[in-house]
């Protein structure tokens, strides 16, 4: 009988142990998940700093032209906010104003439409909504816009 309480108390301790050895990990594992948490949040944010955003809008990327030091800036509009040009002007100020010479956006409503090359797809170009273009040199200084944000016929220009 001695035997069968001996070897009860072994089982019970086992089991606390076991049970004890399995919450530490899951501590530890908490942890890290949270360690985690924190580090992919500082890297989203770290990546927001770095790319300039304002209200209605988002620069999703910068293409270079060749190694001229010259970008064209790929700017996602709020769906909602398209056709509200203070959104476009906000995006231009903010990203053109230290820009001298050069400083080309193009903007589309839709992220999927963006292009990651300079030359934009006829279906990309069909649903970009403007197109801003600075340059010093050739003494150009407009704004195009789809006819789905200006709806005058004379100022809009379908892609």
């Amino acid at each position: 009988m001695n035997k069968t309480i001996w070897n009860g108390l072994l089982v019970a301790m086992a089991i606390s142990w076991s049970g004890l050895v399995f919450s530490g990990q899951a501590g530890e594992q908490e942890s890290s998940d949270q360690a985690l948490s924190q580090t992919t949040s500082a890297t989203e944010t770290a990546d927001e700093k770095q790319l300039p955003s304002g209200i209605g809008w988002r620069l999703v990327r910068s293409l270079e032209m060749g190694k001229s030091g010259k970008f064209v800036h790929m700017v996602l509009v709020d769906k909602d906010r398209q056709m509200d040009k203070t959104v476009y002007s906000a995006a231009i100020t903010k990203l053109c104003s230290k820009e001298p010479e050069f400083c080309r956006i193009r903007f589309w409503i839709q992220e999927y439409f963006i292009p990651e090359k300079l030359t934009p797809t006829a279906e990309q170009l069909k649903a970009q909504k403007a197109d801003h273009l600075f340059n010093r040199a050739g003494s150009i200084h407009r704004t195009l816009w789809s006819c789905s944000v200006d709806h005058d016929r004379s100022q809009c220009v379908e892609w």
